[in-house]
C-alpha cells in the first residue's frame, strides 16, 4: 500500500461516524473521491457516490457503509454521569472500562465507561445497557450539561495501529475498511478502460437496517450490485466453526453462497479470483445477509447482487483486527471483474 493510501486509511479510521452521524467521515471520503471520479453525488440521507464512466453499460453499484456502531447520550444524572443507549449492535461485554469521545457542537469531550460490579452484573448475561454510565469528570448535572447535550453521539476513543503480519487494529473497520476499498478501486479504475458505469457508494445507516443502501440503490437503479463488508473471522480460540464456518485473516476475501447472492454473478467472481491467482474463502448464508446486499438485491424489480467480505476479528468492539492483504485482494478482484464485464452481460439465473 502506498503512503497516500495508508495515510487516508488511518485518517478515515480515526474519524467518528456512528449511524446517523456520519458527516465527519463522509466529508473526508468526498475530498478523496473527488480526485479520481467524474463526479461525486450526495443525497439527503447522507450517502456519497463517486461516479466513473456514467454513460457506460451495465451500471455497477459498489456499496460499503461508512457508519460504525456507537452510543448516544440519553440521560445526565444529578452527579454528572452520562447514561446512554446503543447505536447499532455495540458489544455489551466489551464496554466496561472503554475510553470514549462524545461528539458535541463545541467539540469532542472524553470520558470512560463504568458499571456497577457485583456477582450478577459480572456475568455477561446479567449486563444491560442501563447498568453502564460514562464518567467525564463532571461534578454535577449542571457542569456536565455545559459540556454535552442529550442526543450527542459517542464513539470509542481508540487509534489506528499497525500490527505484525500486515494486520491492523482499529475501531470501525466495520465497515469503513470497505469504504476505503471502494476508494482504492475507483483510484485504479480511473487509469483503466472498461465498459460499465461505476457507482462507488459510501452508504449510511447500515447498522440500523441497511437504510442508506435502500435509498441509494433505488436512485442508482443498478444492473449489478456488489456489497463489500466485513464478516466474522473464526481463527481465534473458542469460536464454533460449526456455526460460523471457517474464515481466517490473510487467506483472502470471503464469498458467500445463499439466497442473497445471484448465482451467476457469484460464480463469475470466483472464476475471476481463480484466474487471477487471488486466494478466497467461502461461507454459507441461508437467508438474507445483514449487509447492504440485502437491500440492493430487492430494490425495484431486483438487482443481480453479490457480497464480498473482509475477514474481521472482534466485531463491534473498540479493537477490531483485519489483514491489509485481504483488502488488497478485494481491490484487485473487483477491478479485474469490472474490466471483464461486457456491455451485454446477462446474469439471469434462468437463460
Amino acid at each position: 500500500m502506498d503512503k497516500k493510501s495508508m495515510g487516508f486509511l488511518k485518517e478515515l479510521m480515526e474519524t467518528s461516524s456512528p449511524s446517523g452521524f456520519e458527516i465527519e467521515a463522509q466529508q473526508l471520503v468526498y475530498k478523496y473521491m473527488k480526485e479520481s471520479t467524474d463526479s461525486v453525488i450526495t443525497d439527503v440521507m447522507g450517502n456519497l457516490t463517486g461516479v466513473l464512466n456514467p454513460q457506460g453499460k451495465p451500471k455497477i453499484m459498489l456499496a460499503g457503509h461508512c457508519d460504525e456502531v456507537g452510543l448516544i447520550v440519553q440521560h445526565i444524572n444529578n452527579e454528572g454521569y452520562l447514561y446512554f443507549q446503543q447505536i447499532g449492535g455495540t458489544y455489551l461485554p466489551a464496554l466496561h472500562g472503554q475510553r470514549v469521545k462524545i461528539i458535541t457542537k463545541k467539540g469532542k469531550v472524553f470520558g470512560v465507561i463504568g458499571r456497577k460490579k457485583g456477582d450478577l452484573l459480572d456475568a455477561p448475561k446479567g449486563l444491560t445497557i442501563e447498568s453502564h454510565w460514562i464518567d467525564i469528570g463532571a461534578k454535577s448535572k449542571e457542569e456536565a450539561k455545559k459540556l454535552v447535550s442529550i442526543g450527542d453521539p459517542i464513539t470509542f476513543a481508540t487509534n489506528f495501529q499497525e500490527l505484525p503480519n500486515n494486520l491492523v487494529l482499529s475501531k470501525g473497520f466495520d465497515d469503513k475498511i470497505s469504504v476505503f476499498a471502494i476508494t482504492e478501486i475507483i483510484r485504479r479504475l480511473s487509469r483503466e478502460k472498461y465498459n460499465p458505469a461505476v457507482f462507488g457508494v459510501s452508504t449510511v445507516q447500515e447498522e440500523l437496517g441497511t437504510r442508506g443502501a435502500t435509498t441509494s440503490s433505488f436512485s442508482i437503479n443498478p444492473d449489478i450490485g456488489i456489497a463489500i463488508d466485513v464478516t466474522e473471522a473464526t481463527d481465534y480460540p473458542d469460536i464454533d466453526k460449526k456455526v460460523k464456518g471457517e474464515v481466517s485473516l490473510g487467506k483472502g476475501p470471503v464469498f458467500h453462497r445463499g439466497a442473497n447472492i445471484n448465482p451467476v454473478l457469484g460464480e463469475m467472481l470466483i472464476d475471476i479470483a481463480e484466474k487471477s491467482g487471488i486466494p478466497y474463502q467461502i461461507t454459507a448464508v441461508a437467508g438474507p445477509t445483514g449487509t447492504d446486499a440485502r437491500a440492493i438485491q430487492i430494490i425495484r424489480g431486483g438487482v443481480a447482487t453479490a457480497l464480498v467480505s473482509v475477514p474481521l476479528r472482534y466485531m463491534h468492539t473498540s479493537g477490531e483486527i483485519i489483514s491489509l492483504d485481504d483488502v488488497e485482494n478485494i481491490v484487485k478482484l473487483i477491478v479485474s471483474f469490472i474490466k471483464e464485464v461486457k456491455q451485454d452481460i446477462s446474469l439471469l439465473p434462468l437463460q
